[in-house]
């Protein structure tokens, strides 16, 4: 009896110790929505050049989406408000007119994951151009850090099985459990997941060389597989009807690195042949010398009429948790 008293009274010391530690986590942990930044400002500076100089660059349209949405959403704050609950925003701008001159970077200051910037100036011009000079950098830290975070929420919600894509692919990808399999065989994979607007939607096979580098012509290239891809496999309710690259927008094409690996990045809107339905992609062609072939992964999402900026984000973050093996 004393054993087993013994016994649940270890246990109960270990619950405590995880829950404080839960706890510890959560009250460490950053806060806030997917792309939402907070910027502690004056209004005087927010509403004149300042604040015009912050939205363009921070809420300048995300390119490739077909309805314009921003790339972040930006939440004013007066600069005496910085304090409390708002120290733990994810992506933090506190800008401020002092005599002193200065741009700062700092991670994890109050919370984790956590970018705080600081821009001080002794006059407008000052914090204009450390704004200009910048801006690039604050943007592509907060998109990785929103990468991140989306993946650890996919984490969180549990990942399909890694098998599959170990053995057919030679890869491993943090894929939700919310997604299942619309198609799968020996050469294709198109996993999908229903939300309340739609659904959203990963592919990955595998092309030769020449698939996308025929005549160096790769943006054509990339069009003429995804359209090939659409017409074997992404078909519509009606006959006939096929997912196909939209011609009414030329897509964005980037070349890139991946892993250490030569890629191209595309962003466009597909469109559904003899029907009206739409929506953005992101893909991604990965040269694979391992294997003598690009893998091809592509997200692609369909929700009429709702915001689709936090979903591509939900998906590239998904492409970009890849990892070959």
């Amino acid at each position: 009896m004393g054993r087993i008293k013994q016994i649940i009274s270890f246990v109960f010391v270990l619950c405590l110790f995880a829950c404080g530690r839960n706890k510890h986590q959560d009250e460490m942990s950053s806060n806030g929505n997917i792309n939402e930044v907070s910027i502690f400002i004056s209004d005087v500076l927010w509403n004149g050049e300042v604040g015009d100089s912050l939205r363009k660059k921070l809420a300048a349209p995300v390119e490739g989406l077909p309805q314009e949405e921003p790339l972040f959403t930006l939440n004013q704050y007066h600069e005496q408000t910085f304090d409390g609950s708002l120290k733990r925003g994810r992506n933090i701008i506190v800008i401020d007119q002092k005599a002193k001159r200065e741009y700062s970077f700092t991670r994890n200051n109050y919370c984790a994951p956590q970018n705080v910037v600081t821009i001080t100036g002794k006059s407008i011009d000052d914090m204009l151009e450390l704004i200009n000079m910048h801006a690039d950098e604050v943007i592509r830290k907060f998109k990785q850090t929103e990468i991140e975070e989306n993946q650890q929420r996919n984490e969180k919600l549990g990942l399909l099985p890694q098998t599959r894509f170990n053995g057919q692919y030679g890869i491993e990808i943090k894929i939700p459990s919310t997604y299942g399999y619309a198609v799968e065989n020996d050469s294709f994979l198109w996993l999908k997941k229903d939300i309340p607007s739609g659904n959203t939607n990963i592919l990955i096979y595998r092309v030769p060389y020449t698939v996308i580098e025929r005549n160096k012509t790769i943006l054509s290239n990339i069009i003429a597989m995804r359209d090939s891809i659409g017409s074997a496999y992404i078909h519509g309710q009606e006959q006939g009807t096929y997912m196909v690259t939209e011609e009414a927008y030329s897509p964005y094409l980037f070349m890139t690195s991946f892993k250490d690996r030569r890629a191209f990045e595309m962003r466009g809107n597909w469109e559904m042949e003899n029907d009206f339905m739409n929506g953005p992609f992101i893909n991604y062609a990965i040269r694979d010398d391992a294997n003598s072939s690009y893998l091809i992964i592509e997200g692609f999402i369909y929700s009429p009429s709702s915001p689709k900026r936090d979903l591509v984000i939900e998906l590239e973050s998904i492409i970009k948790s890849i990892r070959f093996i």
